[in-house]
C-alpha cells in the first residue's frame, strides 16, 4: 500500500495536492485539513493484482436471476418508502435534523424485526448500553428477541461483532462516529467517514447483511460528510419537518430497489413515532374557514397523492420594496408565478409582500400546485374567499396557459375520498379521466384567468 498526504476538504470530501483557503468544489472555507491517505491499489504487476480479485467478468446472458424476499420492518410507512421491506444485503442511509427522530425509528424498527424471529445487532456510538436501555424502555422495545446492543466506535470491534454475532440486520447509530484505527485522521473526518462506510458496505453486500448507517447533516441541512457516502450506499432516506413539531416525514431521495420521492408520515408521541395512516386528513385538520388565501391542492409523492393547503398572505409593504417569502415552496417558482399574474393577469403586486406558505411542514416540488399558489396569491389580494370544497390542480405556463399534470385520476379521487366536491383541472386532463363522477364535479380550465374567475370572482384585473 502507498501512503501520502493529501488535503481533504471536511464539507465536501473534494482532495487537493496543497492546502485550499477555498474550495474549488462546494466553494467552502477553511475546510481543508491535512490528512494520510492510502491508495486502494495495490502494488505489484497487472497479474499479480489480478489474482488478488476472485470474481471474473461473466455474460450478462448467464447470471441467474434471484429473487430475494424482502424483510418487512412492521412499519407500513417505512416499508412504503422502501420499495416494500428492507432488502438482505442492502445497504440504507438515513438522515436528519439532531432530535428529529433518527435513533428513535431505527430502535424501533430493531424491535419489530426481533418480534418476527431476526437477529439484529443495534451499534450505538454516542449512547452507552445503558443510555439505550433507557430510551428502549420509553419505546416499548427490546423485552423479547434477539436484539444486541453494544457501545463501540473501533470499527475492527465492530467487524468482529457482526462476524461472532451473524445478524440479520445491523444499525450503525452513527456513521461519524466509527473509527479505522488504521487511518490517522480524527472521527467524523471525509477519510474516516469514507473508509468506514466501504468497509461496512463491502461486509454486507458479501454477507447479504441488512445495514442501516444514520448520518449527522450539516446546518445547511446536508449529509455530513464526504458527496461519496450517498453514491456508495443503497438507499437514502432523509428525515424532513420541524423537530418541535409533532408531525416526521420519511423521504426517500434515493432507491436502487424502489421507486423515489417516496415519503411516510409519522407522529412523534411519547413512545416513540407512530404511523400516520391518512396524511391528507391529518394536513387538512386545522385549515380555517372562511378565509382568503387558502386554497387545497393534491400533489403527488412517489405514489402516493397527498391533499395540501396552501396559504398566502399580501399586504402593502412599508418601505417601498416588497418582499416575497415561501415556506415549503421553491422561491424561484413563486417569483415566477407572482411575475405570470402580474404581466398577464394585470394584478398590481409589485408594491405588495407576499408570503407562501404550505400547512403542515410539507414541502412541494410538484408543478401540479403552481394554479393553487396563482389562486391563493389572488385570493388574498382581493380578500376575496376560495368557492368552498375546492381542489385546484394544474401546471401554470408563462403565457398564462394552464398545462397537464400526471396521474390527475389518483387526484381527483383522493379529494373526493376526503369530502371535496369541486376540483379545477387543465382542460387537456378532462380527457380519458377516470375519477367518481357521483361523488365530485371536475372544472376543466384552459388559462389562468378562466381558473380564476371560476373559484375566485373578480380575481383578474387591477387590484
Amino acid at each position: 500500500m502507498k501512503t501520502k498526504t493529501v488535503f481533504s476538504c471536511q464539507s465536501c470530501g473534494y482532495q487537493s495536492a496543497k492546502w485550499l483557503g477555498k474550495c474549488p468544489d462546494c466553494n467552502s472555507w477553511n475546510s481543508f485539513i491535512e490528512e494520510d491517505y492510502t491508495s486502494p491499489i495495490p502494488s505489484g504487476k497487472p497479474r499479480e493484482r489480478a489474482a488478488l480479485y476472485k470474481e471474473k467478468p461473466v455474460l450478462l446472458r448467464d447470471v441467474q436471476e434471484q429473487e430475494s424476499s424482502r424483510i418487512k420492518t412492521g412499519l407500513h410507512e417505512l416499508d412504503r418508502v422502501l420499495g416494500g421491506g428492507i432488502v438482505p444485503g442492502s445497504v440504507t442511509l438515513i438522515g436528519g435534523d439532531p432530535g428529529i427522530g433518527k435513533s428513535t425509528i431505527s430502535l424501533q424498527v430493531s424491535n419489530e424485526l426481533t418480534k418476527h424471529k431476526h437477529r439484529v445487532l443495534y451499534i450505538s456510538g454516542e449512547e452507552s448500553v445503558a443510555q439505550t436501555k433507557l430510551r428502549a424502555k420509553r419505546l416499548g422495545a427490546g423485552h423479547d428477541g434477539e436484539l444486541f446492543i453494544v457501545n463501540q466506535t473501533d470499527l475492527s470491534l465492530i467487524l468482529e461483532y457482526i462476524r461472532q454475532i451473524k445478524p440479520d440486520v445491523v444499525f450503525v447509530d452513527s456513521i461519524q462516529v466509527i473509527f479505522e484505527p488504521t487511518i490517522s485522521s480524527s472521527c467524523g473526518s471525509v477519510s474516516q467517514v469514507r473508509e468506514c462506510a466501504g468497509i461496512l458496505t463491502q461486509l454486507a453486500k458479501t454477507s447479504t447483511i441488512a445495514l442501516f448507517l444514520i448520518g449527522h447533516v450539516t446546518k445547511e441541512g446536508m449529509l455530513a460528510g464526504p458527496r461519496v457516502l450517498e453514491h456508495m450506499v443503497d438507499t437514502v432516506l432523509y428525515f424532513e419537518g420541524d423537530r418541535f413539531s409533532t408531525y416526521r416525514i420519511l423521504r426517500g431521495v434515493k432507491n436502487r430497489f424502489g421507486s423515489t420521492n417516496e415519503i411516510g408520515v409519522f407522529e412523534m408521541g411519547p413512545e416513540g413515532l407512530s404511523e400516520v395512516k391518512n396524511p391528507s386528513e391529518i394536513f387538512l385538520s386545522e385549515r380555517p374557514k372562511d378565509v382568503s388565501g387558502s386554497v387545497v391542492s393534491a400533489v403527488l409523492e412517489g405514489t402516493r397523492p397527498l391533499l395540501v393547503e396552501i396559504q398566502s398572505l399580501v399586504s402593502k409593504a412599508n418601505f417601498g420594496y416588497a418582499t416575497r417569502k415561501a415556506q415549503g415552496f421553491d422561491y424561484n417558482r413563486l417569483a415566477l408565478l407572482v411575475a405570470v399574474l402580474e404581466k398577464r393577469m394585470g394584478l398590481h403586486l409589485e408594491a405588495e409582500d407576499i408570503f407562501v406558505n404550505v400547512a403542515g411542514g410539507i414541502k412541494i416540488v410538484d408543478p401540479a400546485a403552481d394554479l393553487a399558489v396563482s389562486v391563493a396569491v389572488a385570493s388574498a389580494l382581493h380578500d376575496r374567499v376560495i368557492m368552498p370544497d375546492t381542489v385546484v390542480l394544474g401546471e401554470v405556463g408563462l403565457a398564462g396557459e394552464i398545462r397537464s399534470i400526471s396521474q390527475a385520476g389518483i387526484r381527483v379521487n383522493e379529494a373526493a375520498k376526503l369530502g371535496f366536491k369541486h376540483c379545477l383541472i387543465p382542460a387537456n386532463n378532462r380527457k380519458n379521466l377516470e375519477y367518481k363522477k357521483d361523488a365530485i364535479e371536475v372544472i376543466p380550465v384552459a388559462t389562468l384567468q378562466e381558473a380564476l374567475d371560476m373559484v375566485c370572482p373578480a380575481g383578474g384585473g387591477s387590484h
